[in-house]
C-alpha cells in the first residue's frame, strides 16, 4: 500500500510536470506568435511610410541601413527590410524646385500688367485733337458739408453703456450694475424715438 501511495504520488508528480511544461511551451509560443505579430505590424507600417515616400515624394522613406546599422541595442531582433525597394526620381537635375514656382509668378504678374495696361488704354480713335476750342470752366463755391446732429437722448444712451462696460471691465457685479443696465436700457429707448422720423 505504501508503494502505491508513493507510485500515485510520483505520477501526481509527472503529470503535474508535464502540466506545467505544456504550459510553459504554449506560453513561448504564444509569446512567439505575438513578436511575429509585432514584426508583421512594423513591416505594415514601414511599408505603408514608404509608399507615402513614393507618393509625397519627400523624406519619407525610410533610410536605407546595413546589417549592422540592425542590429538594436535592446538585444530585440532586428526587422527584415521591405521586400521591394521603390527608387524615387529626383526634380530635374538642371535647376531646383524653386525656380519653377519663381518663373511662374514672373509670368503671372507680366501678364497682369500686360492685360491692365491693354484694357485702360484708351482706344484710338477716341483722342482729342490738339486744335480742340477750349471751354472756360466755372467755379462753383462748394458746399459746406451737413453737420450731423445726434440727440440728446443719443447722447445719453452712449454714456450710460460706457457706464455699463466699465462696471462689466471692473468686475462689478452689485446692485450699481443693475441700476446702470436699466438706466441705459431707458435711455436707448428714448433715442430710437427721438431718431426715427
Amino acid at each position: 500500500m505504501a508503494a502505491d501511495a508513493g507510485n500515485r504520488k510520483e505520477q501526481q508528480q509527472q503529470r503535474q510536470q508535464q502540466r506545467q511544461q505544456r504550459e510553459e511551451r504554449e506560453l513561448e509560443e504564444q509569446e512567439q506568435r505575438q513578436q511575429q505579430q509585432e514584426q508583421r505590424e512594423l513591416e505594415e507600417i514601414r511599408r505603408s511610410f514608404t509608399d507615402i515616400g513614393v507618393r509625397v515624394g519627400s523624406l519619407f522613406e525610410p533610410s536605407q541601413h546595413t546589417d549592422n546599422d540592425n542590429s538594436n541595442s535592446a538585444g530585440q531582433p532586428a526587422l527584415a527590410a521591405p521586400a521591394a525597394a521603390v527608387q524615387v526620381q529626383p526634380p530635374a537635375k538642371d535647376r531646383p524646385a524653386w525656380v519653377l514656382a519663381v518663373v511662374v509668378v514672373v509670368a503671372c504678374l507680366l501678364a497682369g500688367g500686360g492685360l491692365g495696361y491693354l484694357l485702360h488704354r484708351p482706344p484710338a480713335g477716341t483722342t482729342r485733337s490738339a486744335t480742340s476750342s477750349i471751354v472756360p470752366q466755372v467755379q462753383t463755391a462748394p458746399e459746406p458739408p451737413a453737420r450731423v446732429v445726434a440727440p440728446p437722448a443719443c447722447l445719453q444712451a452712449a454714456q450710460r453703456g460706457d457706464e455699463l462696460i466699465d462696471l462689466f471691465t471692473r468686475n462689478i457685479r452689485d446692485r450699481r450694475l443693475s441700476l446702470a443696465l436699466k438706466a441705459y436700457t431707458m435711455a436707448s429707448q428714448a433715442c430710437r424715438k427721438e431718431a426715427s422720423p
